[in-house]
């Protein structure tokens, strides 16, 4: 597996785990097209790479990502009139974010978010779309979108989804902003750290307990959650059920219930 070139993303595996690295310090980290589309090549590439098992999304020199990038509205802009008739450049930009939004939240490795500084608009959508999320006491969220005179458009539904419906209009509506702890009692984040050094033993901790689930049986756990609400209850156990025969007769089921009975640990927790 050859992961892509990139140059707003910085990429590093260690071990089961790859680290991408948001890497446009001069602007908060805040998100280009390039680095949409770098993004979306990166999860693609991995997608069928079960030694894989974890993503972890940070931002380089203390901040996440303060949202869309202005230069590439303004470029879209200048675009405007230089467009075909159903060629509309603002759209393309905006829909590309959905796009690669929606990619992530379905991606079968656990996606890790380390979440510090600015979290803003797009910011703020990737980290509801991670499976766990360590933030800093100091990290702030909010969606400015409104003040701009835009709606949180590709962000709004996965928000809604994350923390429900009263609190995301309040969020999205008043332009709210606000820090770790109140992003952990939202139900954004899982854990608040209060120093670096917390954040990377609370990551460390993480992995550890990926690590512990067997491969297969998370792609389709997350599979099954990420369906609930989507589909039709009946179809979404009927589905469960095959599911859950197919990996107790399976590799995965066979060697964790050994390594259970055996009382070690099965074949893809160990250090190989």
């Amino acid at each position: 597996m050859a992961l892509p070139a990139t140059e707003t993303l910085l990429l590093e595996l260690k071990d089961h785990a790859l680290h991408v690295t948001i890497n446009r310090p001069n602007v908060r980290n805040a998100m280009s097209l390039q680095m949409v589309q770098e993004l979306m090549s990166v999860f693609e590439s991995i997608k069928d790479d079960r030694t894989i098992r974890a993503v972890v999304i940070r931002g380089a020199d203390g901040h996440f990502c303060a949202g869309g990038d202005i230069k590439d509205m303004s470029n879209a802009r200048a675009a405007v009139s230089k467009a075909e008739e159903n060629n509309d450049p603002f759209f393309t930009l905006n829909r590309e974010f959905g796009r690669m939004i929606t990619q992530v939240n379905h991606a079968p490795q656990v996606v890790i978010a380390v979440i510090e500084g600015a979290v803003l608009g797009g910011g703020f959508g990737l980290a509801c779309v991670s499976d766990v999320a360590i933030a800093a006491e100091t990290a702030k969220f909010g969606l400015p979108e409104t003040g701009l005179g835009i709606p949180p458009a590709q962000i709004a539904p996965f928000v809604v989804t994350r923390i429900g419906l009263t609190q995301a209009r309040r969020l999205a509506l008043l332009g709210a902003r606000f820090d770790g702890a109140e992003a952990a009692r939202l139900g954004i984040v899982h854990y608040v750290c209060s120093s670096e050094e917390a954040i990377d033993k609370q990551l460390e901790d993480v992995l550890t307990q990926v690590k512990r689930c067997a491969p297969e049986a998370n792609i389709i756990t997350k599979e099954l959650i990420l369906s609930v609400g989507s589909d039709d209850l009946e179809s979404v156990l009927d589905s469960a059920a095959e599911s859950f025969s197919g990996c107790v007769k399976g590799k995965e089921g066979q060697e964790g219930m050994m390594a259970f009975m055996q009382k070690r640990l099965p074949s893809w927790a160990q250090n190989h």
